[in-house]
């Protein structure tokens, strides 16, 4: 079952007693499979919803994570009968922790005959399919795959998740924000708080409003010395430069970000990545177009000749990065180390 699936069915009928929420299963045509951790959330706080009275919160749900708990202690919570509630929720995250027989221990030995007064909730982010822990959960509960969203279903969501804070979006704005975060919620879920802050008493999130929302200046001032390196214009890069280090970004932070947008641009050449968000590749295939596959490496080696003279006493630091934009910024047959 998918979580979109879970969370409409959810509350219609008596739960099970095990829940895996989990990545889903690859189809031949992807190379591995995904996980969305905010929908999987979504699906256990719905639980928790329905299950938990929030009265009762401390006598009947109980949360763990994998990594620091005692799996017998968590069997031991789960086989309590519950008081004065009429189930016991045991949320246990981080389960990829017990893919292995010796580290899930007795609750490997539970999960094949869970209690019918619990409700026991594992989230994972990776799981093994052949494992006894998958396969427990398979055989007395429910499999809950929790995939990554493609752009359309994440344009849906955003949309769903604009309209809840009471706001209306325009479609090229959906649009804009999903180019510019992709399809990770977390990222959506920022952005859309972002945007919707922004706007304030306004009723509809337009296209503009979510430029000017999900970006500082200082990033789009990063974003403009990429396109000046890009197009090879010197003085513009410099100018660009002098700004960035006026609103307060130091030298370091700077070099981390012409890294950054260097191996960014890297990922753009190389057809079968899949890396990148489709805002980023856009933003940095200019820059990808005017270095070449070939002369990334010599770019890398200007970076790292930089870092050394900014870590070196004396050296006036703002004059090493100018450096380092020139070279990267002169014509492409000139953009060679030395």
């Amino acid at each position: 079952m998918e979580v979109a699936e879970f969370l409409k069915r959810a509350g219609t009928e008596t739960p099970a007693p095990v829940y895996l929420f989990c990545p889903h299963k690859a189809s031949p045509a992807a190379r591995e499979s995904t996980f969305e951790p905010l929908l999987a959330q979504r699906a256990v706080e719905r639980i928790v919803e329905l299950y938990v009275d929030p009265s009762m919160r401390d006598l009947g749900y109980s949360a763990y994570y994998a990594d620091e708990a005692d799996p017998g202690e968590i069997v031991s919570t789960a086989m309590t009968v519950p008081f004065l509630t009429e189930r016991r929720v045991v949320l246990i995250q981080n389960a990829e922790y017990y893919d292995s027989e010796k580290a899930a221990g007795p609750l490997i030995h539970y999960l094949e005959n869970p209690s019918d007064t619990s409700v026991v909730m594992l989230v994972a982010a990776k799981v093994d399919r052949r494992s006894k822990l998958f396969k427990a959960c398979g055989k007395s509960g429910v499999i809950v795959e929790c995939p990554e969203l493609k752009d359309h279903e994440a344009m849906l969501w955003a949309r769903a998740e604009i309209e809840k804070r009471g706001k209306s979006v325009e479609g090229p704005a959906v649009r804009e924000l999903i180019q510019r975060t992709g399809t990770r919620l977390s990222d959506v879920s920022n952005a859309v708080n972002l945007v919707c802050n922004y706007i304030g008493g306004n009723g509809t999130v337009t296209e503009a409003d979510v430029a000017a929302a999900c970006a500082d200046v200082a990033e789009e001032e990063i974003w403009s010395l990429t396109d000046a390196i890009a197009s090879s214009d010197i003085d513009k890069a410099v100018r660009v430069l002098r700004e960035i280090l006026r609103l307060g970004k130091n030298e370091f932070e700077i070099l981390g970000s012409i890294n950054w947008l260097l191996k960014t641009a890297y990922f753009a050449t190389v057809p079968e990545s899949n890396r990148l968000k489709p805002f980023l590749a856009n933003k940095v295939r200019p820059l990808a177009a005017k270095l070449g596959k070939e002369k990334f490496r010599d770019a890398f080696s200007l970076c790292m000749d930089t870092e050394i003279l900014l870590r070196s006493t004396g050296v006036d630091r703002t004059l090493a990065l100018e450096l380092l934009v020139v070279k990267l910024a002169a014509p492409r047959r000139a953009a060679a180390r030395g």
